[in-house]
Formats: C-alpha cells, structure tokens, sequence
C-alpha cells in the first residue's frame, strides 16, 4: 500500500474511493507515568511518551491500511495525523486520508 502525502501520485491516474482512518488511544503504566512526571523537573525528551506516541501512530496507520485494503485501494493519498489528549497520561492519535484505486 502507498501512502503519500499529496494529493496526487506522479503519473498516475487516480479513482477515488473514499476516506479512510485509523485511530487508537493509548495511555501508559502508572509506574512510567510518575517516573515521567519527574523528568520535566530538570528537562529532556520524555522518551517513554515519545515511544507511546510512535507506536500509537504506527497502529493508527495500520488500522487506516486496513480499512483501504478493504476498499480495495491501491493507495493513501492527503494523509494526515491528528492528536489530542484524552485525559491525563492519554492520548488520541488518528490517521486520515483519501483512498484511491488506479486506472
């Protein structure tokens, strides 16, 4: 499956079949969390967040690829992520876009 961000795929004739997403919320242990909260007193890259942030995108990507797939589309086209928090320590992350077939 391609993914792009444009809108269109260079040489390309494109059926558009719809839009297509992926979501996931995913949230931390309460042990990371505490020990999170005590890395912004001095600064620094949160790195347990930042790994929960990139595995939440990776299966909102893969669950918007399965909805495509199931379309029968041979690409993603315009797609985007969106995030936003939950509530305290969780996070909403969704993948979006366009799903097109070529001619």
């Amino acid at each position: 499956m391609l993914i792009v961000t444009t809108e269109y795929i260079a040489g390309k004739e494109l059926e558009m079949l719809g839009m297509v997403k992926g979501s996931t919320i995913q949230s931390k242990h309460l042990g990371n969390d505490i020990a999170q909260s005590f890395k912004t007193l001095v600064g620094g890259e949160l790195k347990a967040y930042t790994e929960m942030m990139n595995d939440a995108r990776a299966l909102a990507t893969k669950r918007m690829v399965a909805e495509a797939e199931e379309m029968g589309a041979d690409a993603i086209v315009a797609v985007r992520y969106a995030g936003s928090a939950v509530m305290q320590g969780a996070a909403e992350v969704m993948a979006y876009g366009t799903a097109v077939r070529f001619r």
